[in-house]
């Protein structure tokens, strides 16, 4: 399982290195735990995995937009600030509608709510990136298809 999970964020790291393209981001991490260890469960459910993270990224991106636009979290903002104050409002209303999203739509998937909040507090708000988070994640499915193809059913240790 351990072995799994670690291939599953290998690959993505490599392409990551050779785009430099962040094709790695810490949802990321727990959706390849999750496709590792319990493979079977409905929220490790391919559409569930991406569609979750694509609410996640759709909610994100709407909430930065309206509410933090040209701010991020990479420096602490300033206490009390305008700045701050629309970075937390962002983050807040992206994990509300995240949540409403992936329960309307049964796409139910935990590290989406992650990701939603990557995207609303300035940290991947771009298309490209947008684009790049799910592709990243569509690579991240594609590689535990071959890997659970390649193991014949057999879990890996």
């Amino acid at each position: 399982m351990t072995g799994r999970a670690t291939l599953l964020l290998a690959a993505l790291a490599a392409v990551a290195w050779l785009t430099g393209r962040p094709f790695v981001f810490p949802s990321l991490g727990p959706s390849a735990y999750a496709l590792a260890v319990t493979p079977d469960d409905e929220t490790t459910r391919p559409a569930r995995v991406f569609g979750g993270h694509a609410v996640g990224v759709a909610a994100g991106l709407l909430a930065y937009h309206l509410f933090a636009s040209g701010a991020s979290m990479t420096a602490y903002p300033a206490a009390t600030s305008t700045v701050g104050a629309g970075l937390a409002v962002s983050g807040v209303v992206a994990l509300g509608l995240t949540t409403a999203g992936m329960l309307v739509t049964d796409l139910r998937h935990a590290p989406a709510c992650a990701t939603t909040l990557i995207v609303a507090l300035g940290l991947l708000t771009t298309p490209v990136e947008a684009a790049s988070v799910l592709l990243a994640v569509a690579g991240l499915l594609a590689v535990d298809r071959l890997l659970a193809h390649s193991s014949n059913g057999s879990s890996m240790s």
